[in-house]
């Protein structure tokens, strides 16, 4: 593995106290039952479990009782601190044929990378265990683990559980993942291992589990941590997920279900893309009040310019829970012509970083100028971390970057 890529800050950096607004819902709407406080959990098989693993395994049904005094929880901003970081084995060479070596080359790289700054926990079908284990070996400065759990494709965040705190308390929400509603269409892969991941992963964790009351994925979800989400109307407010729902319906789910006191709705794209354009590759909160707005770069499709435009246009006159104007930074995406990679799907996104503990993991992809240009931008945003730039072509020829292929397990709170 190549290791020449900035070395991790020796005090990771301070998380962000997550702030609980007035009007934050509790998680006991729409039918998410609301957990008990739980720890960070272990997974029950000691032999598996990573470095860093404390706590007791513990299940939430929606006939569970609330108990008294069980405080809110709330999805928070992905800068905030981690316990570890979450990956997935690709398995299947129907979904990337000949690509499928190059891309497994990949995710070890990311995994390998990531592990200088915090645990990784890779899930992978039990026969491929062994193979996932060798590729990404046994981790930098923290571990690399690979825990025998079936699935398909390597999208966790999508696929996994989106985790929810408070002081003293964490669950994780399943999102219902339906394989992006394609069932039918011409982006249609296998989705049933994928979508018994995240309950079985939570399990193994004794975290908590929370079944949205919506049909969604992660890349779906962009909060501040402070009660703001940003999401995408084509990619939830879509009859291939959540048929006969309103926009308004869907926008009490989320908060419901997510700890969420507003959702700014950016107009999206519907039917170009497998995800109907997940708003983790055109727009993401670096801080409270900060969001990097995704810029198509030459040579991108005029459509993906409209959706662009159209999203500058709200997040400019948009306001967060806290009633702050936002401020927009543009990220530029590369030349078209002068990158690396090729085809329709290529995601040629900046925007799909991933923040882990001391550090922001980006692609770059062969346009020299844009790739020096989004390194300045973000390590502006993100002065107290690493930039880590990252060959992932073979990934991002599947439609996806770096945060579609992880997802964190954030740090339990202090209990109040």
């Amino acid at each position: 593995m190549d290791t020449s890529i900035h070395t991790p800050t020796p005090t990771p950096s301070r998380r962000r106290l997550l702030q609980f607004g007035a009007t934050a819902l509790p998680l006991l709407a729409l039918g998410a039952a609301l957990p008990g406080t739980a720890s960070a959990a272990s997974p029950t098989d000691a032999s598996s479990a990573d470095s860093t693993s404390t706590g007791t395994s513990a299940t939430t049904t929606a006939a569970n009782a609330t108990p008294a005094g069980t405080p809110t929880l709330r999805m928070p901003a992905e800068t905030d601190r981690h316990d570890r970081t979450f990956m997935a084995w690709p398995a299947l060479s129907s979904i990337w044929g000949n690509q499928l070596s190059g891309v497994r080359n990949d995710v070890a790289n990311v995994a390998y990378q990531i592990s200088r700054y915090e645990p990784v926990v890779l899930v992978a079908r039990p026969e491929q265990v062994a193979d996932a284990q060798y590729a990404c070996g046994s981790g930098a400065y923290y571990p690399i683990t690979v825990l025998p759990i079936a699935n398909d494709d390597l999208w966790i965040r999508d696929f996994g559980p989106t985790f929810v705190v408070g002081p003293g308390a964490i669950a994780g929400v399943d999102t219902n993942f339906n394989g992006w509603g394609k069932t039918g269409t011409s982006y249609y892969q296998p989705f049933a291992e994928d979508a018994a991941v995240a309950a079985t992963l939570l399990a193994q964790y004794g975290v908590n589990r929370i079944q949205a009351p919506f049909t969604g994925e992660g890349g779906a979800l962009e909060t501040d941590g402070q009660g703001t989400l940003l999401a995408t109307v084509s990619s939830l407010v879509n009859p291939n997920r959540n048929p006969g729902m309103t926009q308004d319906q869907v926008e009490q789910a989320l908060k419901s279900a997510l700890g969420q006191d507003k959702v700014i709705w950016l107009a999206g794209l519907a039917g170009q893309d497998i995800t109907d354009d997940h708003v983790d590759c055109l727009a993401r909160f670096t801080s409270p009040g900060r969001v990097i707005l995704d810029k198509p770069g030459p040579g991108t499709e005029a459509l993906w310019v409209n959706v662009y435009n159209q999203a500058k246009q709200v997040l400019q006159s948009a306001t967060d829970a806290q009633g702050r104007a936002l401020t927009v930074i543009e990220l530029p995406g590369p030349d078209r012509s002068l990158i690396r990679g090729t085809g329709k799907d290529f995601l040629s996104s900046y925007t799909n970083f991933y923040t882990a503990n001391g550090a922001v993991f980006v692609p770059q992809f062969g346009d020299s100028a844009a790739d020096a240009t989004a390194y300045s931008i973000l390590q502006a945003e993100f002065p107290g971390r690493d930039i880590v730039q990252l060959n992932i072509d073979n990934i991002a020829s599947g439609g996806g970057g770096i945060h579609c292929s992880t997802q964190s397990q954030p740090s339990v709170p202090p209990a109040v």
